[in-house]
């Protein structure tokens, strides 16, 4: 399984803060952002940031592993 977070706006749009996705072995980070974005394309309009296992990638061809964390942002700001 793959867990999959969400933060703030995102997780507002999605209706929760965290999925669990089935793994399937040469699962790609492209491939999980396209399922999610067709299961929530509202959430996926503000997505502007992705992290996998602590750290951010821009690399959508990253290969996923079993038990990966994947998060989904979008920018924010604070004070």
């Amino acid at each position: 399984m793959i867990k999959v977070l969400f933060f703030g706006p995102v997780a507002d749009r999605v209706g929760a803060t965290a999925v669990q996705v089935e793994f399937q072995a040469g699962m790609r980070l492209h491939d999980l952002h396209a399922q999610m974005q067709a299961m929530y394309p509202a959430a996926f309009e503000i997505v502007c940031f992705t992290a996998v296992n602590g750290a951010h990638t821009r690399d959508m061809q990253l290969l996923l592993a079993d038990h990966s964390e994947v998060v989904f942002m979008s920018k924010f700001s604070g004070g």
